[in-house]
């Protein structure tokens, strides 16, 4: 399925749930996808996003070095990588999204949602359909 385009009836779902920074490895644009989740969801539902907090920020690049050294992703750009973004070699890009941005998309979707960091590891979006 696209993620922005799921085919699926309007209000299949009670909950959507994007874990691990879906939100920024599908590589789509990002309001497409939150559109596309709420309407995957019924009315009263929810839609839960998340991404990697700034704090995590040394571990989530040990854990990309760790990977590119047994061959699972390209090298890493060093010198391109860096504000929470990793750039690899071969031109994959793993960004993830601050409090800001999430509050940024959601906020344009006239709906509620709330927007907080959970053990200063993830960003959690949620939003209300």
């Amino acid at each position: 399925m696209e993620a922005v385009a799921l085919g699926l009836r309007p209000g299949s779902f009670d909950l959507g749930c994007c874990p691990q920074n879906g939100i920024s490895a599908f590589h789509v644009d990002q309001r497409r996808l939150l559109e596309s989740a709420i309407q995957a969801v019924g009315a009263g539902g929810k839609v839960q996003l998340f991404s990697y907090a700034e704090e995590l920020w040394e571990e989530r690049l040990a854990w990309f070095r760790l990977q590119a050294a047994e061959g699972l992703v390209g090298e890493i750009d060093e010198a391109a990588t860096g504000n929470g973004t990793i750039v690899c070699c071969d031109g994959f890009t793993a960004t993830a999204l601050s409090v800001g941005r999430f509050a940024e998309l959601a906020r344009g979707l006239g709906r509620s949602f709330s927007v907080s960091v959970l053990e200063h590891a993830s960003v959690v979006c949620e939003i209300v359909a």
